[in-house]
């Protein structure tokens, strides 16, 4: 299993949240899930300007396996997706925590943040998913 980085937070449906600065946070899915999907080809992006609530549908992501959804760890407004994932998916497949983040919200309310796991307790879940 990979390493989740610390200053990320996590869902139990292995998506990541990143703070960043003015109450905008990025968000993707975890190394673990673009792990179980396998080759990504293709990710169906939210709308910018669209709302998500918090544990709710916002993305897409297929692969060569199956098709999952991706949850919304929090509420907030779709401010900017990655574009780049409309010509390459696979990013998400070589730097899920990195380049292959895939939107970023403005904060409804950043307590939600405060609900999600931190590393250790997610890398305790996602292993017990394997078992």
């Amino acid at each position: 299993m990979s390493d989740n980085p610390e200053q990320l937070r996590y869902t139990e449906s292995h998506e990541w949240l990143r703070q960043l600065d003015h109450g905008i946070a990025e968000v993707g899915i975890t190394d673990h899930a673009q792990s179980l999907l396998g080759d990504i080809v293709y990710v169906e992006l939210p709308e910018v300007g669209s709302t998500l609530t918090a544990g709710t549908e916002a993305v897409v992501v297929e692969s060569v396996k199956a098709a999952s959804d991706a949850y919304s760890p929090v509420s907030g407004e779709v401010i900017e997706v990655n574009e780049s994932l409309n010509e390459t998916p696979e990013i998400i497949n070589q730097d899920a925590f990195g380049k292959g983040w895939i939107y970023r919200l403005k904060l409804a309310d950043s307590s939600e943040i405060d609900a999600l796991l931190n590393a250790a307790a997610y890398t305790l879940k996602a292993a017990e998913d394997d078992d």
